[in-house]
């Protein structure tokens, strides 16, 4: 017998009936089941009692999960660790927070609004809870807090590659625009100690974007400061790094941001753009399925090279460059453009 999927219409099923699998594996981060099995396998009836969860119940949700390789049962019905249930471990954190928050019943039903969206370009997020992705956050603060510390997890490696793939060695200081707690310029400043830097944000983000830099011990060398990045942005700065940020807005906002970026930067400085592009051909990638994510939760958009390249020039900078950081990540260079 064959393995399921083997045919064209196979695959489509396997694909389409994928929410329900990732329901089962969100479930398994909220039970924290990865913890309870860290230390060898355990039974059903013994998860269940440890999760506070319904044993026969529970037992369907790890048997679908098996069925993908996330956990495995034993011929004796325990279920134990396997690498694809790793990173749902506590200390292992970005993947199981991203599943706790993309997780959640806000998302899975701006999702279900999709067809809206196609029809008619709102965006699903709004249109189904009638606030705003940030608005409902600031509703919502344990879920702010939930997102806060994703973004957190999800920078702190991009830093590191962001400091290892550029060459900041005639940079002095670094504006992190839009730059929360400061993750991505303290993992940038940790490795060049030549720069100083600043991170600005609204005045609520810079609060704890100081708190960050303090407990860094980089105070000396990096401060928040609490602004609107569609009024103005700090002057001052050689480099000015937006990351992950203009994926949030459409072309008009994030052609809003850069103009303000291009305001205070000086001549010869360089503005640098980290984001996922979209590459051409037909092949699976990250950056489309963030592509979704944008658009169903926030009305933004990851692009390809040649749209940032017309969201520089609209914005009066030349696209000097890409440079692959890791996956679909890019830094993309721009400086002023002359005239």
């Amino acid at each position: 017998m064959s393995a399921w999927p083997s045919t064209p219409a196979e695959k489509l099923t396997r694909l389409f009936r994928g929410f329900w699998v990732s329901q089962a594996i969100y479930v398994a981060a909220q039970l924290g089941l990865a913890d309870l099995v860290a230390d060898g396998p355990r039974s059903v009836a013994d998860l269940a009692s440890a999760a506070g969860a319904h044993a026969p119940t529970l037992r369907r949700v790890l048997r679908l999960l098996a069925g993908e390789g996330i956990f495995a049962e034993a011929e004796d019905g325990r279920f134990e660790l396997t690498p694809m249930a790793a990173p749902l471990l506590r200390e292992k954190g970005e993947l199981r927070l991203q599943v706790l928050f993309v997780g959640r019943q806000a998302s899975w039903q701006a999702a279900g609004d999709l067809l809206h969206a196609v029809k008619t370009g709102e965006t699903p997020f709004d249109h189904v809870h009638g606030a705003s992705f940030f608005e409902s956050l600031r509703q919502h603060p344990d879920e702010a807090q939930l997102f806060d510390q994703l973004m957190v997890v999800n920078t702190t490696p991009v830093a590191r590659a962001v400091a290892g793939a550029y060459d900041f060695s005639s940079v002095r200081t670094i504006i992190d625009v839009g730059g929360g707690r400061g993750a991505l310029a303290l993992g940038i400043l940790a490795v060049h100690p030549q720069l100083r830097g600043i991170v600005f944000d609204q005045p609520a983000v810079a609060a704890g974007a100081r708190e960050a830099i303090a407990a860094a011990g980089l105070s000396e060398r990096c401060e928040a400061v609490g602004g609107d990045f569609f009024e103005a942005v700090p002057e001052g700065g050689d480099a000015y790094l937006v990351k992950f940020i203009l994926h949030d807005w459409d072309d008009e906002r994030s052609v809003a941001i850069l103009r303000t970026c291009r305001r205070a930067i000086p001549a010869r400085g360089r503005l640098l753009v980290v984001e996922f592009v979209i590459g051409h051909g037909n092949e699976p990638s990250f950056a489309r399925t963030q592509d979704m994510n944008m658009l169903i939760n926030l009305g933004g958009q990851e692009r390809t090279e040649a749209e940032y390249r017309a969201l520089f020039e609209a914005a009066g900078f030349a696209l000097t460059r890409t440079i692959p950081v890791f996956g679909d990540i890019r830094i993309i260079e721009g400086v002023p453009a002359a005239g």
